[in-house]
């Protein structure tokens, strides 16, 4: 059956329930509850599926008309917390808007099983009352133990061995001697509390004022809606919103902070922790299943008064949300694009207004669809306008690479070269930035014109010399760069097209033979704490000049970086992407960003052969307000989001003919009528990826069309066959 919406009352007896199970299904299955079992609304269960038992959440009364001596018993009800209604209105609400089966978003809840079975006793020891046993032999290592048990509070087996300095036979000994007993807790430590009275960082005016607004919208009695925090690079954005997260404390709510990359969390974290005296919970995939377990357990009790996470953190069981954050807000790491595709952005608003809490965007370039929903009046909107401290934003120049003597083989102009090496010799630092990684993006034959392609993957493989190998970045596929073309059989005839920073590292060693250089791109660092050694050891001086991607672009801090040079800015601005103006504009901002965030003056240099292009001169006027007037009256002329609805819809399988047979089926089956339009199918860009065949539908509709019921209706008319398997994506951000 279809998900209905959340049905709620009061606790079930006997009769039926609807259940919902993680598993990509259509809908809840309805199961008698056996007498005498109680159950309500949220609870988890376990219930029979086929030949199994699974686990799933009571998610409302039956209400199919089904003979009940054809309903299965509901097994038993697990010693979890019960799943709030908040958090089951936004699996329903995201279900039904992104067209994915409930029961795969209710998977994203219950993404650590474990977590519903209640913890495993942990066995301590504390000190019997006064007088010791008769006859009992004393050691120093007795004494010792019994010395550090005299509080009277239980001590683990490893407490113990760090506080006493005894062993396990020591314990033992004083157990059979009936001088201490063992004592059963529980294994699941709570979280620290951060002190949200701890004095924060010294505020300028602009930022108290900021702060005094977002800690009186938080503390306002059914604090629900959504702020924008709009602060130009270096405002000191963090610092504002850690104050409205100590409004929320103060109410004794919960926090949560999403944050695009992983990369940004260490630095993030230090910064909480001298706020708050302590630091918050962590969410991301790279922590260990007995972290996941302990967290999803303690933010369903309460006791996580702060996580801070990845888009997945949306879904953890929070019993009191009062406040959540979106810090960088624009970007397209919010978007989930395999499996339930969702923007994480844009669930936040149903999340927050599900839960009655304020929701905060923050961003120094906001997304075109914010800016649009603060004036239209659905968003409300803090500014900040100033750069913290003395230093201003950086100037921004082009580099008409049109006109510049550049050297074969070389990607850093003589005007960057000259203004990289006076910074160099005034003791500045200085950031090289291009994103792409690897050596190069394309290595071929000069012989034969052989292009080294991923088996797999419609894409080129790239060339990654540190680590010795071609690599496609779509599917992972690798393999040693071969010594002669495979394709011709001739020898030393493969070259490297085009520059990674790999490879841009190679030219500015040459360039600067006396600058220590650091490399940052995800190739290099592995996992948040060896980007956190890398930014420290920038920021302590001991690296001249930062070459790196994107990664470099995220909210880090270099107090002594002057000079900013962007190779090859034209990258990403054209291509069918919708958002390729916008997001390049986003990202060289940021970039530009980097510079002068101290007391010494920043300065960018833009490389492009495209001067003119509007991204361009908005870059370097410093127009980002024009810049967005201007792409909005674009997107609104072009009836594109957000001023109308996209969908795209991917038709993807092993076999090339059944894919292209299966768009045919869809195009005759598309619906037709008056502000509606169906393109395609055509091969997407990336035609193959992983080894599937892809084509892709684009629907264009005004916005007052509601596209989901279309789309159901249209897709049941040409239902996938043969191993095709067809995606849908309300609201697209990539079109390849």
């Amino acid at each position: 059956m279809a998900l209905d919406p959340v049905r709620t009352g009061p606790r079930i007896g006997a009769g039926r329930v609807a259940v919902l199970v993680p598993l990509p299904l259509a809908g809840t299955y309805d199961y008698t509850v056996p007498p005498g079992l109680s159950v309500a609304h949220g609870q988890f269960v376990l219930v029979p599926l086929g030949g199994r038992t699974v686990a799933g959440v009571v998610w409302g009364a039956a209400e199919d008309a089904i003979d009940p001596s054809r309903l299965r018993a509901i097994d038993s009800v697990l010693d979890a917390p019960p799943m709030t209604r908040d958090l089951r209105e936004t699996i329903a609400w995201t279900a039904a808007y992104t067209l994915s089966p409930p029961g795969a978003l209710l998977r994203m809840a219950m993404s650590v099983p474990e977590a519903l079975d209640p913890p495993r006793p942990e066995t301590a020891y504390a000190r019997r009352p006064e007088p010791l046993p008769d006859g009992l032999r004393m050691t120093e290592a007795r004494g010792r133990l019994l010395r550090f048990l005299a509080d009277g509070e239980p001590k683990r087996m490893r407490e113990i061995g760090g506080g006493a300095g005894v062993g396990p036979s020591v314990v033992r000994g004083l157990v059979a001697a009936g001088a201490v007993a063992p004592v059963s807790l529980s294994s699941e430590t709570p979280p620290p509390v951060p002190d949200w009275r701890r004095r924060g960082a010294t505020l300028t005016t602009s930022q108290e004022t900021a702060a005094a607004r977002l800690r009186a919208l938080v503390a306002a009695p059914g604090a629900h809606g959504v702020t924008l925090l709009d602060g130009v690079t270096g405002s000191g954005k963090t610092e504002v919103y850690f104050e409205a997260i100590a409004a929320a404390l103060a109410r004794g709510r919960q926090v949560l902070v999403l944050l695009p990359e992983i990369a940004l969390t260490v630095d993030w974290l230090r910064r909480f922790s001298d706020r708050f005296g302590a630091p918050p919970a962590l969410w991301h995939s790279d922590i260990s299943r007995p972290a996941r377990r302990a967290l999803w357990r303690a933010v369903a009790r309460g006791e996580a008064p702060v996580v801070v996470g990845a888009r997945s953190a949306l879904f953890l069981p929070f019993r009191s949300l009062g406040l959540i954050v979106v810090d960088e807000e624009h970007d397209a790491g919010y978007k989930q694009e395999e499996g339930v595709v969702y923007n994480a952005r844009d669930i936040a608003v149903v999340r927050a207004r599900n839960a009655g809490c304020r929701l905060l965007l923050s961003s120094a370039t906001p997304s075109l669809e914010t800016v649009v929903n603060v004036g239209r009046g659905r968003y409300g909107s803090v500014r900040l306008a100033e750069r913290f401290g003395s230093a201003g934003a950086a100037s921004v120049s082009a580099v008409d690479m049109r006109a510049e003597a550049q050297a074969p083989r070389s990607w850093l102009s003589p005007s960057l070269r000259s203004a990289a090496r006076q910074a160099l010799d005034e003791g500045r630092q200085v950031l090289f930035f291009l994103n792409r990684r690897g050596y190069a993006p394309l290595t071929l034959c000069r012989g034969c014109g052989h292009r080294m392609s991923c088996p797999n993957c419609a894409a080129w493989l790239v060339d990654h010399r540190l680590a010795e190998r071609l690599q496609c970045h779509h599917c992972g596929h690798r393999e040693a760069r071969p010594a002669d073309c495979p394709q011709c059989g001739a020898t030393d005839s493969l070259v490297a097209c085009g520059p990674g920073v790999e490879r841009l590292s190679e030219e500015a060693a040459a360039a600067f033979p006396d600058a220590r250089i650091a490399l940052m791109s995800s190739d290099t660092l592995r996992g948040p704490q060896a980007i956190d050694r890398l930014l420290a050891e920038i920021r302590a001086r001991d690296y001249d000049l930062i070459i790196g991607t994107q990664l470099v672009a995220k909210g880090h801090d270099f107090p002594h970086l002057t000079l900013v040079g962007v190779i090859d800015a034209d990258l990403g601005l054209e291509g069918g992407d919708l958002r390729a103006a916008e997001r390049s504009f986003q990202l060289l901002h940021q970039v530009a960003g980097r510079a002068g965030r101290a007391a010494f003056p920043g300065r960018a240099l833009v490389q492009t052969y495209d001067p003119d292009h509007p991204v361009m001169r908005a870059l370097i006027a410093g127009d980002r307000d024009g810049f967005v007037a201007a792409e909005t009256r674009a997107r609104r002329a072009a009836g594109m989001p957000p001023f109308g609805r996209l969908a795209a819809i991917v038709v993807s399988g092993r076999r090339l003919e059944a894919v292209a047979e299966a768009g045919r089926a869809l195009a005759r089956a598309a619906p037709r009528q008056e502000g509606l339009l169906v393109l395609g199918p055509a091969p997407a860009p990336l035609a193959l990826v992983r080894g599937r065949h892809r084509h892709r539908l684009l629907v264009k509709a005004r916005s007052d069309i509601r596209i989901q019921p279309l789309l159901t209706a249209w897709l049941r008319e040409a239902p996938a066959r043969g191993g095709v398997r067809i995606q849908v994506d309300i609201d697209p951000y990539s079109f390849l």
